[in-house]
């Protein structure tokens, strides 16, 4: 029996294990952005709380009603830029994941059909061994 088909079998779990370890290291990349842009907004929220908080004490009753109507279209817009920070991350990962798909799969298939080609190329030497018998 050859080396080779072992050999094989070795040089595709490295490649596995490469590949699995880029994709880990893309996703981690994304988890490190999306807790950076988090921790942001949590500051940004404390910080407008505080100050709102201050406006709030010092505001007469009739200003509190002013003041809570001037705060919908801030935070609509906060919002959205949020939801655009998170999409652009996402869409980064999304791209760099499968940027490299097409090009994995085809180095699959040659895998593969080197693998079969010797496998074959073993089994003949074989069934020529047994006929020499």
């Amino acid at each position: 029996m050859s080396t080779l088909i072992p050999q094989c079998l070795v040089d595709a779990q490295n490649t596995g294990i490469q590949q699995l370890f880029a994709f880990s290291s893309t996703a981690f990349d994304a988890i490190e952005k999306l807790t950076e842009l988090n921790l942001q907004v949590v500051k940004a929220t404390l910080a407008e709380n505080q100050a709102l908080m201050a406006k709030a004490l010092s505001a007469k009753p009739e200003e509190l009603v002013a003041l809570s109507t001037s705060l919908a279209k801030p935070t609509a817009e906060k919002i959205a830029a949020y939801s655009r920070h998170v999409y652009e991350i996402m869409s980064g990962v999304q791209i760099a994941l499968t940027a490299n798909a097409p090009s994995q799969y085809q180095q699959h298939v040659r895998d593969a059909q080197g693998f079969v080609e010797n496998l074959t190329k073993n089994a003949s030497l074989g069934t020529n061994i047994v006929e020499a018998e």
